[in-house]
C-alpha cells in the first residue's frame, strides 16, 4: 500500500501555512563535492527502533516541508528525474522524504519485529479475535472509501516494536514479476534512459519481507516513542484533508461533518487516508499499552496514573528496558507479560515521548478551546471512526480532566505523566537543566544531546497545549495560543535549559560539550550530533520565546562548526578534520535537524551577513552531508541500507534501452561543469554499480533492497553506525 504521488501535498495536515518563503534559484544546484577519496564504512548493520525512527522524524521535516518553503513548488519533482529541479530540491523533496516514509512501513507493516495489532488492547476491547481485527480494517477503509482488496498481502501491523533486531530479510525475497511499465528516467549520472520496468511480487505480498528481527525482545519507552512520533506525524499528513469519492482528489475539509455527505470521504485521497486510519489505529493502541501495562512505581508494572498524577508524591515511570514474555495468539507476536530489566527512568525515552504524544494530542485535539482545530482532524475523532474524548477531557477546565482509553484522552493522559517526570524528577533547579537518569535519585550527569532535544519536545509539548499548530509548522512563530498553566511551566523549563546549554556547555573554542559531569563540574568531548542537538535545541527555544540571545549563541555554535569541524577532504563534517568519524542515525537525525534549523530560523537576516549562514551555503551543506554520508559517495556503502521501489527513484529494470541523451543536471552550469559540482553525479561516475544497474536503478548508490546485503538483502532502514573517512592517497588515486 503506498501514496499516490502528489507533490502538492507537501504541508497537507498542517493547521497553517509556514511564513516566509526564501527564493533560492538555480544556485542551490551547485553544492559541494563529496570526493572520490572518500568512503562511508558500515560498521553495524543492526536496526535500533528508537534511532533510526527519530532521524527519520528529521528527515520527514527536512524533506518536502522544508523543500517547499524554500521556494520550491512541489509539483515539479518527478522521483525519476534525479537532481531536478536542482540537488537539494531532489535530495530534500524526494530523498530524505521518501526514505522517511517508507523504513516506517518497513517497521509497522513488513518487518514483525514486534507485537501485532491483534493481540493489543484495542483489539482485545472488541473481543481479542483475528476476525475483530479484520472488520475493524473493513470499517477504516469504508472511512477513507479504499477498496479492502488493494491492501496488500500478509501486512503485519506491528502497535508496539521491540526495541533492536537484525533488518536483513529471514528469506529469499519473491522477486518473480506480476506487471510491468515504461518509464524515462534521468539518473545520478545525468542519463536519460528508457526503461522497461517489472513490478515485483513483494511489492504486492509482504510475506517474503519479514526480517530476523530481534534475538532477545525488548521494549524500551525509548522505541515506542520513535515510533509513534513518525505515525503521528504521517497520520497528520494523510488525514489532513478530504477527498472527492467520485474522482478521489484532494479537497480542503470546510467542516468536520463533510465527510458524510456521501461525496467526501477521511484522507487527502483514498490511499493516503487508509494509511493514516491504519497508522492512527496503532498509535491508538501503543498508547493504551503504555497506560495500562507499562507504567511503573518500582515494584510493578501496569500502574495506575490519571490526569490528576504529580511526580514529586509517588513517582509512576515508564521504566527504561523491559524483557518481553512472548507467546502466539492469532497466528501472531503477542505478550503474556514483561520483566523489567532496566528500572530506570532515562532522559532521552522522556523526551522521545513527550514529542509524539504531543503530535499525536495536537492531532486528536478536541477541546472547545481550540476552535481553530482542523475540521479534517475533528472528522477522524468525532466517534468514527475513532472515538471523542468524554466531554470532560473536551472542555477548557483541565482540573476536571478523567482517565479514558480514546485517542486524545490517552495522549493527554500519558502525555502528562511524561512531563511531570521531566519537571519533577529529571530537572535539577539548582543546575538549571535536565539529567540523564533518574532512579529513585539525582542523575549525576548532563548530556548535551539529549538536553538539547528535551527542549525540542518541551516546544511541541506546549503548542499542542496550547493550540497552535506542530507537525510541520513547529518551527513557525506564533501567536500566545491559550496561554495555559502548563504551557507556562514548559516555557519556563525551555528557558532554563538553554541559558544552561550557552552558558555551561559552550567550550572556549565555541563548540558545545557532550556531556557535563555534575560532581566534578567538567564537561568533555565536542561530537558532531552534540552541536548540530544544540543548534536544533536553541532554535526551538528561539521560536518558543523570541528570545535572541538563543538565536545568536545558536549561531555562533554553527560557526564553530564551520571553521573547526568541517572536513574539506570529506566535503561534510566531521568530529576531528582529517580522522575518521563515526555516524549513527542519532548523528544523522541531529544533522538533519540541525540544518534545517538554521535555514528556517537561524538564517541571516537583514543586518546579518555571516557568510556561512546565507540560504545558499546552508543547502550546500544539506547536500553534501545527504550524499556524503546518507546515500554514500559509492555504490552500497552509506547509512541507507536499501532504497524501496516507487517514490524515491529507484525501478526494477527489467529491459535497459539505453542512454538517450545526456541532460545537463543545471541550468546554472554547463553539463562538464555542473558534474563536478553535483555531489551525487562526481561520486557515482566514478565507482561501479552494485552488481550493475538492475540492483541499483537510478545509480544513486543506494541499492534495491534485495540487493543490500546480507544473504536476501535488507530493509530500506538505516545502518545502526557508519565510519566516515578519507581513502589513502595511494588507494584513492589507484597506484
Amino acid at each position: 500500500m503506498k501514496r499516490r504521488t502528489q507533490r502538492s501535498r507537501g504541508r497537507r495536515g498542517t493547521p497553517c501555512a509556514i511564513a516566509g518563503t526564501v527564493a533560492l534559484g538555480a544556485s542551490l544546484a551547485l553544492a559541494s563535492p563529496v570526493l572520490a577519496d572518500t568512503t562511508v564504512e558500515i560498521l553495524d548493520r543492526s536496526f535500533d527502533t528508537a534511532a533510526n525512527m527519530f532521524a527519520y522524524t528529521e528527515f520527514e521535516l527536512s524533506g518536502e516541508p522544508l523543500a517547499e518553503v524554500l521556494g520550491l513548488d512541489l509539483d515539479v519533482l518527478d522521483p525519476n528525474r534525479v537532481d531536478e529541479p536542482t540537488a537539494f530540491d531532489y535530495a530534500a523533496g524526494i530523498e530524505s522524504y521518501e526514505y522517511s516514509e517508507e523504513a516506517m512501513y518497513a517497521l509497522d507493516y513488513q518487518s514483525r519485529m514486534g507485537l501485532h495489532l491483534a493481540n493489543g488492547p484495542v483489539n482485545t476491547a472488541r473481543g481479542g479475535k483475528r476476525e475483530s481485527l479484520g472488520e475493524r480494517v473493513i470499517e477504516l477503509a469504508g472511512a477513507v472509501r479504499f477498496p479492502v482488496d488493494e491492501l496488500p498481502l500478509n501486512l503485519y501491523p506491528v502497535s508496539v516494536p521491540y526495541a533492536s533486531g537484525d533488518p536483513e530479510f529471514a528469506g529469499p525475497v519473491n522477486v518473480k514479476a506480476i506487471g510491468s511499465d515504461e518509464i524515462e528516467i534521468l539518473d545520478a549520472r545525468g542519463e536519460t534512459r528508457e526503461l522497461d520496468v517489472a513490478v515485483p511480487a513483494y511489492l504486492r505480498d509482504f510475506e517474503t519481507l519479514r526480517w530476523k528481527g530481534a534475538s532477545d525482545p525488548v521494549l524500551t519507552p525509548g522505541a515506542l516513542g520513535g515510533a509513534l512520533l513518525k505515525e503521528a506525524l504521517w497520520s497528520q499528513d494523510f488525514l489532513g484533508g478530504m477527498h472527492t469519492v467520485a474522482e478521489d482528489l484532494e479537497v480542503e475539509a470546510r467542516s468536520s461533518d463533510m465527510d458524510a455527505d456521501g461525496t467526501h470521504a477521511l484522507g487527502v485521497s483514498s490511499v493516503d487516508g487508509m494509511n493514516g486510519v491504519l497508522l492512527t489505529e496503532i498509535v491508538w493502541d501503543k498508547l493504551w499499552t503504555l497506560q495500562d501495562q507499562l507504567a511503573y512505581d518500582g515494584k510493578e508494572l501496569g500502574v495506575n496514573f490519571g490526569p490528576g498524577y504529580e511526580a514529586a508524591a509517588a513517582p509512576v515511570w515508564f521504566p527504561h528496558r523491559m524483557r518481553v514474555k512472548p507467546a502466539q495468539k492469532n497466528g501472531s507476536n503477542a505478550a503474556v507479560g514483561y520483566e523489567v530489566i532496566d528500572a530506570s527512568s532515562q532522559l532521552r525515552d522522556l523526551w522521545l515521548l513527550l514529542w509524539s504524544s504531543s503530535e499525536f494530542y495536537a492531532f486528536a485535539d478536541g477541546r472547545s478551546s481550540h476552535p481553530s482545530q482542523n475540521p479534517a482532524f475533528r472528522a477522524v475523532f468525532d466517534g468514527a471512526p475513532f472515538p471523542s474524548a468524554p466531554a470532560a477531557n473536551r472542555d477548557a477546565d483541565a482540573e476536571n480532566d478523567e482517565r479514558a482509553t480514546d485517542p486524545f484522552s490517552l495522549a493527554s493522559n500519558v502525555g502528562h505523566l511524561v512531563f511531570e517526570n521531566l519537571a519533577a524528577l529529571h530537572f535539577d533547579s539548582e543546575l538549571g537543566s535536565f539529567v540523564d537518569r533518574w532512579e529513585e535519585s539525582r542523575g549525576k550527569q548532563v548530556t548535551t544531546y539529549d538536553a538539547a532535544y528535551t527542549i525540542v519536545a518541551l516546544a511541541v509539548f506546549q503548542r499542542a497545549r496550547d493550540a497552535l499548530p506542530v507537525g510541520y509548522a513547529s518551527s513557525e512563530a506564533g501567536a500566545a495560543g491559550l496561554e495555559t498553566a502548563v504551557g507556562k511551566r514548559a516555557l519556563e523549563l525551555i528557558r532554563a535549559q538553554a541559558n544552561f546549554i550557552r552558558k555551561t556547555l559552550v567550550g572556549p573554542k565555541g563548540l558545545v560539550a557532550d556531556r557535563y559531569d555534575i560532581a566534578s563540574k567538567q564537561a568533555s568531548g565536542a561530537s558532531l550530533g552534540s552541536q548540530f542537538a544544540a543548534i536544533r535545541g536553541l532554535a526551538a527555544a528561539f521560536v518558543a520565546t523570541g528570545e535572541p540571545d538563543f538565536k545568536q549563541s545558536a549561531r555562533a555554535i554553527f560557526e564553530a562548526v564551520e571553521q573547526r569541524q568541517f572536513d574539506e577532504a570529506l566535503g561534510t563534517y566531521a568530529d576531528v578534520p582529517g580522522q575518521p568519524t563515526e555516524h549513527t542515525p542519532w548523528t544523522a537525525g541531529a544533522i538533519s535537524g540541525g540544518l534545517r534549523a538554521l535555514l528556517l530560523n537561524l538564517r541571516n537576516e537583514e543586518g546579518e551577513s555571516s557568510p556561512v549562514l546565507s540560504p545558499a551555503h546552508l543547502t550546500q551543506r544539506y547536500v553534501g552531508w545527504f550524499r556524503g554520508v546518507v546515500n554514500g559517495p559509492r555504490d552500497g556503502d552509506g547509512m541507507q541500507l536499501a532504497e524501496w521501489i516507487g517514490d524515491s527513484g529507484e525501478n526494477v529494470i527489467a529491459v535497459s534501452k539505453g542512454p538517450r541523451q545526456t541532460a545537463p543536471i543545471s541550468e546554472a552550469a554547463p553539463p562538464s561543469e555542473a558534474a563536478d559540482a553535483n555531489p551525487v553525479s562526481a561520486a557515482a561516475s566514478r565507482s561501479s554499480a552494485v552488481q550493475g544497474e538492475r540492483d541499483d536503478g537510478d545509480r544513486d548508490g543506494v541499492p534495491q533492497v534485495t540487493a543490500a546485503g546480507g544473504a536476501h538483502g535488507a530493509a530500506m532502514v538505516l545502518a545502526g553506525r557508519v565510519r566516515v573517512s578519507a581513502l589513502p592517497k595511494r588507494a584513492a588515486s589507484g597506484e
